[in-house]
Order: structure tokens, then sequence, then C-alpha cells
């Protein structure tokens, strides 16, 4: 359990006090301000939830800790068994920071954690984090066995990252500090555990007098920004890590922020006695050239500027969907106040972590694509990542309350057999793209006979010999490209996506399907069973000993042929060597290989398994060679029903499943393989029939 030994004070206190303690009370006891008690409350909030107790106010702000009793005394127990620290994770994560980038070139893990007052394992956790951290600013963390832990990138990439993980971690603490040393409180210790206050008291009076001055002021987060850039150079100079590289250029020298930073150098130098040079005079120009530097007697940007850019965001946003928001002040009131500090915290690389994204997007899948078009529109030099779009999308799908996105996307996948690989892709498709609501699998013979007009997109694993189709090649088993490839197409396509689909109101009654016949439903039962029974009275496993993979299939179909299962082994063969050579058929990552195709002279479903002696080198589904140690063999009749389609797709997802799935195919096993496909199939009952 870990806990500050402010959180237990306040749990203490208000179990004691049911009722009688506030936040404003709490602040006062502990002599801390209320806004980081009403940050310590939430940690609190989120210890209770896990002794399933509750912290509720009553009408007066009081607080009570609300449960059953014997959970509130589980909790007694704990608390008073648990040893308290006043370190968080990140406050860990900061004294490490500051340890590697201060301290020397390499640390032994041992001595880095035993400093820390961690594990090793722990230290790992954060060594980890931290190098995804720095990455961001092109430095590199680097771990060797017997030598160490080490970072390694310009001196310059490194105080932008320091500075920023205060500002993004620690923006209130030094808010707080701040305004302590402005009433001329004494702080003991130094601040964060690294500014001196001494220094940031001399900082805070001269970049205030300084902008006060002239007739130039900056935005609260971006004086603070300054205020922490020049604190983090001082203290770096002071222990010789200098800049080496030149961040900024001649010209620049008759700017404006160059001037006022030149002047503010040249007073902390003589203040501090502190040797700051041009190269760190033309490192916080930049810093400064990226804050918000308004003159006072221009128009504010936040209110009109930035207030027309949101009203574009909104009109077009409507444009796109096919709905009217551009009335909606209360929607354009919420946004203005979330976009200045999410332009802040992206002009500074401070990234946002939002827990909702995942799920804002499964709900607003349209909005979010609708959203990003306009911001990319409206805020050309500014990348939004998903996280700050989520935001964004929310105050979008509040004003949608009454709404719901009713757009549904259709999308066809076109394989030259229809079964096998492009099931994967089907279910690769749909995990990727939440707003693709349909898709279909169709083979090419299917695809002439098709109204394609039904279908937004087109999708095919082959090249299409159709002129007058617009479709997109991808590969079985989606590359990285090939999800780009299709993201564009959707985002460069919403109008007309949701075109026949607008947002509609939820209280609107969607059309029921009429319930299938009887007749149906039988016929349905009947092809289940056939399915079935087929695949497993065809399943066979094979153990050759072999040359070619080739020769193997030849041998394969030719049985088959013997045994009244298939008609036309040759042709039969011919097919499968067209669908491998029209995509790679090796399961990238595995030894198996599902060789597919469907033809008139097959009489039943057939799944087969062939464990070869020697790998062979096959084509894999992503284009990279893949060693086949096991051939799977599924063969279907040309014309298949829709039942029949699932049965074979319920092989084809299971195959990539997971590990223990790529176990048992590969092992050969008759029985396992076996018990597997029986295993699928029960399934695919329960969830068809019995469950309903």
């Amino acid at each position: 359990m870990f806990i500050t030994s402010r959180e237990k004070s306040i749990i203490d206190l208000v179990m004691k006090t049911s009722g009688k303690h506030t936040p404003h009370s709490l602040a006062s006891y502990l002599h801390v301000s209320v806004r980081t008690v009403q940050r310590d409350l939430k940690a609190v909030e989120n210890i209770l939830k896990s002794f399933e107790l509750q912290l509720k106010r009553t009408t007066n702000d009081g607080l009570i800790i609300n449960g059953k009793n014997e959970h509130i005394f589980k909790l007694m127990q704990q608390l008073y068994h648990v040893h308290p620290t006043d370190e968080t994770p990140e406050e860990k994560k900061l004294q490490l920071l500051i340890t590697l980038l201060h301290e020397g070139s390499f640390f032994k893990t041992q001595v880095l954690a035993k400093q820390l007052g961690v594990s090793v394992t722990t230290l790992g956790t954060y060594l980890d984090d931290l190098t995804e951290w720095l990455a961001n600013f092109s430095i590199e963390l680097t771990r060797k066995r017997g030598v160490g832990v080490s970072i390694t990138g310009s001196e310059a990439n490194m105080r932008k990252a320091l500075a920023t993980y205060f500002l993004f971690h620690f923006h209130e603490e030094l808010l707080e500090n701040l305004y302590l040393l402005q009433k001329n409180s004494q702080l003991e210790r130094p601040v964060l555990g690294y500014f001196s206050s001494d220094y940031l008291i001399v900082i805070d009076e001269m970049v205030h007098h300084l902008f006060d001055r002239g007739q130039t002021r900056l935005a609260d987060n971006d004086y603070l920004g300054l205020i922490i850039h020049i604190a983090i150079t001082i203290r770096r100079v002071e222990n010789d890590f200098l800049l080496k590289e030149e961040t900024g250029s001649v010209d620049e020298q008759s700017t404006r922020a160059y001037q006022l930073i030149d002047q503010l150098c040249a007073d902390l130098k003589s203040a501090l006695s502190i040797p700051l040079t041009k190269k760190d005079v033309h490192y916080l120009t930049v810093i400064l050239k990226g804050s918000k530097l308004q003159d006072l007697e221009t128009i504010d940007y936040d209110s009109i500027m930035l207030g027309q850019i949101i009203k574009n965001i909104i009109q077009d946003v409507s444009s796109q969907l096919h709905v009217d928001l551009s009335r909606d002040f209360s929607l354009f009131q919420g946004l203005l106040a979330h976009m200045e500090p999410s332009i802040f915290r992206l002009k500074h690389q401070m990234g946002l972590f939002n827990p909702l994204t995942e799920q804002i997007n499964k709900k607003y899948p349209v909005l979010f694509m609708a959203v990003r078009n306009s911001l990319e529109k409206e805020f050309p030099d500014i990348g939004f990542p998903d996280d700050e779009i989520a935001f964004i999308v929310l105050h979008f799908g509040s004003a949608l309350l009454m709404n719901e996105e009713k757009t549904v996307i259709q999308a066809v996948i076109v394989c030259p057999t229809g079964i096998g690989t492009s099931k994967m892709l089907a279910t690769r498709i749909q995990k990727e793209f939440p707003e693709i609501n349909s898709v279909e699998i169709k083979s090419m013979k299917e695809m002439e006979k098709s109204n394609l007009d039904k279908f937004d997109m087109v999708i095919s694993t082959v090249r299409l010999p159709f002129d007058d189709v617009h479709y997109m090649l991808v590969s079985p088993l989606l590359s990285n490209e090939d999800i780009q490839m299709i993201r564009s197409f959707l985002q460069n396509n919403i109008q007309q996506l949701t075109s026949k689909n607008e947002y509609v109101k939820a209280s609107s009654k969607e059309k029921k399907q009429a319930p299938s016949s009887l007749q149906d439903v039988l016929q349905e039962m009947k092809d289940v069973q056939t399915s079935i029974e087929s695949i497993l009275n065809n399943l066979q496993v094979y153990w050759k000993v072999n040359t070619d993979y080739k020769q193997v299939l030849k041998e394969m179909t030719a049985e088959l042929e013997q045994e009244g299962l298939v008609t036309d082994a040759a042709r039969v063969f011919e097919k499968l060597c067209e669908r491998e050579k029209a995509g790679g058929l090796g399961i990238p990552d595995t030894n198996l290989g599902l060789f597919h195709c469907r033809d008139d002279s097959i009489q039943e479903l057939i799944f087969q398994v062939c464990h070869l002696e020697y790998p062979c080198v096959i084509k894999g589904m992503d284009g990279k060679e893949v060693q086949l140690k096991n051939l799977l063999l599924m063969l279907s009749p040309e014309n298949l029903s829709l039942t029949e389609q699932e049965i074979l797709s319920l092989i084809s997802i299971s195959l990539i499943e997971n590990e223990a799935a790529l176990m048992i195919f590969s092992s050969a096993s008759k029985a396992m393989i076996k018990s597997k496909l029986e295993e699928l199939f029960s399934e695919y009952l329960q969830n068809k029939w019995i469950k309903e």
C-alpha cells in the first residue's frame, strides 16, 4: 500500500471527526494550501475505493468516510501497519532524472536504487518511464550490464527535458512555492529538492521588472515556464554543464526577444555572479519566442483570434457531420476555456494523458476524425495527439448529448477465395477502425454480381481486374502503411460517409428487423451442423518427409480425390498455386502456412494439416520470408452459404488467436487439433443459439 504521511493524516482526521473537517479546515490544520488538500483528497478516494469505501461530503462540505464497518476496520488495521512515505513515484523519478543529469556519466543500478530507497525492480520501471520521456527530446538513456546507466544528448535538450518534466508533473507545486516566495515566506529546503529559493526570488523579481517596465507581457503559464528555464540554466552553468551548440543566429540579435533576454542575463550575471554566455542568451531567446509574448496595445489573442479559430472548428465539424452546432454557445465557451492551456501544453511538448481516449474514440469514432481534420486545418503548425483530441471531442460529445452517432460505414474485402486470410484481415480492420461498422468478405466472382454502391470502401488483398472500381490494395495482415492509408481515406471522405447517415436524435426508434421464419432458422441450423461435421470428419494430420511443399500439396489434393472429396485434384492444385502467387500465405512469426481456395470440384468443407520433416521457405503475408514447417490446407466449394463462411472464418481467426492456439496447430497432433476445433465450435454454438 503506497500512501504519503499527509494522506494518512487526512484519513485519520476524517475518521475521528466524521463530518467536522472540510478541505479548508484540513489545509489550516496541516499547514498547506487548499489546492494541495484537494489534490490529496483524490489520492485518498482511490485508497478508500480499494477497501470498498467512499469519501462523501455533507451539505456543509464536511468530509465523511462511508461504507461497511468491517471495511473501515480493515482500513484502520492496514493504516496501523503501513509506513507512509512523503515522496510520490513522480518525485522519485524526478530525483532519478536530476541524478542522471547532474552527477556523472555512469551509475550502477544497485547504487541508484539505494539512493532512491527503492528496489532494483522498481528502479527498472522508473528507468523505462524516463527512457520514453527523454526520447521525446532526442536524449538516449542506455543500460549496459556491468557498465551501468547513462544518458547522452545535447545540453539544450537536457535543459528542455528537465524543465518540461518540472512544468508537467509539478506545475501546481511550483506556482505555490513561487507565490510563497513572493509573499516573503522563508523556505527551509530547495524548492522540489532542486531550485535555490534565493535564486528563484531574484529571477522572479528581475523577470517581473523587465516585462512590467516594457510594453510587453507574458501569459501566466509562459511566465512560470521562462522562470524555470532560467533557473535550470543557472544551475547547469554553475555545475559546468555548458552549451556547446549554437541555438540562434546573428539576425536574431536584432529581435526584441533577444534584446529582452540579453538585458535579463546581464542583470542576473551582475546580481548572482553567474557567467551566462551568449549561447545561454540564444537558448533562452528560443524559449521566450515559444511563449505568448503580447503587446499591451494589441488585440487579445485569447478572446479574439482563438475565438475565431474555435468558431471555424465548430463550423467545419458541423459541416462534416451534417449537424448544426454553430449556435451552441456553451460549446464555444467550453472550447475557448480548454484550448488555451491545450495549445500551451503542446507548444512546450507537454503531453497530457487521457485515460478515456480509447473509450471516447469508440463512442464517437466519426466525430473523432472530424475534429482531427478541423484541428489540422486550423492549427497547421501544431500536432494534436489522440489524448488531446479526445478532450476536445468530449466537448462536442457533450453538445451532442441528445444525439447518437448513427453513422454506418460499410466496407467490403475482396479476396480471390473469400475465405482464410480475408477473415484475418477483416478482424484486424474492425480492431483498428471502430468506426467501420460492417466488413463483408467477397470473392472476385461475387464482386462481379454485387451492387458496389452500398459499400463505402473496397479493400483488396490482390490486384483487381476492374477498371471502374476504386479500391485500396493492402496486405492480409494490415501493415502500418495500410492502416495509415485507410485512416487517410476515412478522414478525407467524412462528408461523403456521413451524408447518408446523420447524427439523429437518440429518442428516434430504429426499425427492427423482421424476425427470421422458422424455416430459415432450421436451414441455418442444418448448414451449421453439416459444416461442423464436414470439418471434423475430413480432418487429417499428415507427416511428410518432403523436399518441396508444392509436391506435398499435390499429394494431399490427390488423396482427397481418391476419397471422393475432390473431383479434379489437378485444378485445385493449380488454384492453390495461383492463390500463393497473388499474395503470401505464410503466417508471420510462426511456422504455419495457410493454403486455401474455392472450387466447384470441391465437394465439402475440408481442413487438413501436414507436418513437414524439413522446413521450406515461403512468402509470408507481410511480404517477408516464413519457414514453413506446418502446412494448413483449407478447401471449400465455390458457392458457400454465410454460415459455411462463418465456420471457416472461425478456424482462420483461431490460428492467430494466442500462443496456445499457435502451439496446438503447430503440434501436428490430430487429437489436440480436433479438440481445439471442437472447443471452437462448441463456443460458437453457445453464443449463436444457446445463450439467446
